[in-house]
């Protein structure tokens, strides 16, 4: 009797959790237009991680984006997204730090620090950059375009975020006050630039807009990091690289999804489509991650173990995970729609 009493109290405290996890997956999902739980299945989506894959299958996934190897609407899966290349991009990029730190340490070469900020600063950034390439199920961005943004719309974001604090005081950016002005700012700057590159590409879909924020967002992370590293040393550079997995790349790609469903498709984005409630609902969430990531709180619980940012993190994830399920509704819709018309024109 003991055991089974016992056990009573973690069960609700599980069932607790999981009811608040489904209302926070169905408030987001109500925000891109359906009113369901979004189930999580992480080992799931992660599972061909831990698997076999050969270097022509890695090879396949990046010969994508072209006339050629653009597959048609009705080619597309509509499967759930398992994503595998990504962890071995990270595997290179980590294994490449550790021999430069290696360098480093046993031979005192200075000449291994440039290294070790890039590569550090790289790392996961672009990891999850590639993570977003991989379920971009549409096979419509090549790798040459991909490039492009991260690189030049990273600078770009940060050219746009200089501007805008030239323009408006953020103070010092730890209050609350002045952490929701930085928010503000960087998201607002990077979202300007996630807009160009979705009209310069002509893009329609959530999964584009995912991985479009995400370039930008990783190129923003990478030059952000190697500027702190330079200033503040190797401690900043190990800090923020874990850190990576939950703030620019995830919160550029959650504006860029929005960006997607807030325009009409196959038409540009406009100034109208900013005020749009599918997008300010998510732009504003991505400013609030942002303002509760430099917010410094007054309250000493949060300093264990991380947790401020470990909850952002999660809170981040969850929307992506979200947008990952409106992406794959999108694509079945898509394909309905294709074989509806296909049948009224056949009839």
């Amino acid at each position: 009797m003991g055991n089974k009493e016992s056990v009573k109290p973690v069960k609700r405290h599980f069932e607790y959790h999981n009811h608040l996890l489904d209302d926070a997956t169905k408030e987001m999902n109500e925000w891109t237009g359906e009113n369901k739980v979004v189930e999580i299945h992480l080992f799931s989506m992660f599972s061909e991680v831990f698997k076999h894959h050969d270097l022509d299958d890695a090879e396949t996934l990046f010969i994508v984006g072209t006339k050629e190897t653009t597959p048609s609407l009705e080619a597309v899966s509509s499967a759930p997204v398992k994503p595998w290349l990504f962890s071995r991009v990270f595997a290179v990029l980590g294994a490449s730090f550790v021999l430069l730190a290696l360098l480093f340490l046993g031979f005192r070469s200075n000449n291994a620090v440039p290294g070790m900020i890039f590569i550090g600063s790289l790392t996961v950034p672009f990891s999850l950059m590639i993570m977003f390439f991989e379920i971009n199920v549409f096979r419509n961005i090549s790798v040459y375009q991909l490039m492009a943004v991260f690189l030049v719309g990273g600078i770009l974001s940060l050219v746009a975020t200089m501007i805008l604090y030239s323009l408006i005081p953020s103070g010092n950016g730890v209050s609350w006050e002045s952490a929701l002005i930085v928010g503000f700012i960087e998201e607002t700057a990077k979202m300007l630039v996630i807009a160009f590159f979705v009209n310069r590409f002509h893009l329609n879909y959530i999964f584009n807009g995912l991985l479009i924020g995400a370039a930008i967002g990783a190129g923003f992370a990478v030059f952000e990091t190697a500027g702190y590293t330079g200033q503040y040393g190797l401690v900043t550079l190990l800090m923020r690289s874990w850190q990576a997995i939950g703030t620019h790349t995830i919160w550029s790609a959650i504006m860029g999804a929005a960006i997607i469903l807030a325009k009409d498709r196959h038409e540009p984005v406009t100034g109208g489509n900013m005020v749009a409630p599918k997008f300010l609902r998510f732009y504003l969430l991505a400013i609030l991650l942002h303002s509760g990531w430099d917010w410094n709180a007054p309250f000493d619980v949060l300093d264990i173990l991380y947790l401020q940012q470990w909850a952002l993190i999660a809170i981040g994830w969850l929307a992506i995970f979200v947008l990952i399920n409106a992406g794959l509704r999108e694509v079945r819709t898509l394909q309905g729609q294709r074989i509806l018309k296909n049948s009224q024109l056949g009839g």
